[in-house]
């Protein structure tokens, strides 16, 4: 699944244009950012308040086995890096 500071019907249309087969999530209240460490506040930004990139991998206990928060939000992680963190967790 995914999460997203983006506007719902913004998630829902992007879902839609690409075709996505998991959930995309909305945190646009910025609620849930914070406790992981993906919200970045800068007074000098004109967003001030927005997502970080951020990857984590979470086990059916909510148990974090897993957590790569990306300084730039262009810079995406390696799909085979993600694929070895869920194996080394064992939270598949």
């Amino acid at each position: 699944m995914g999460v997203s500071a983006d506007h719902p019907a913004t998630l829902e249309a992007f879902s839609k244009q690409q075709n996505l087969k998991h959930l995309l999530l909305g945190d646009f209240r910025r609620q849930m950012l914070p406790s992981y460490g993906a919200l970045e506040t800068n007074d000098q930004s004109p967003i001030y308040r927005y997502a970080k990139r951020a990857y984590f991998i979470i086990d059916r206990n909510g148990v974090v086995k897993f957590v790569k928060v990306q300084t730039n939000a262009l810079d995406l992680l390696d799909p085979n890096e993600v694929l070895k963190a869920l194996k080394d967790s064992g939270a598949s």
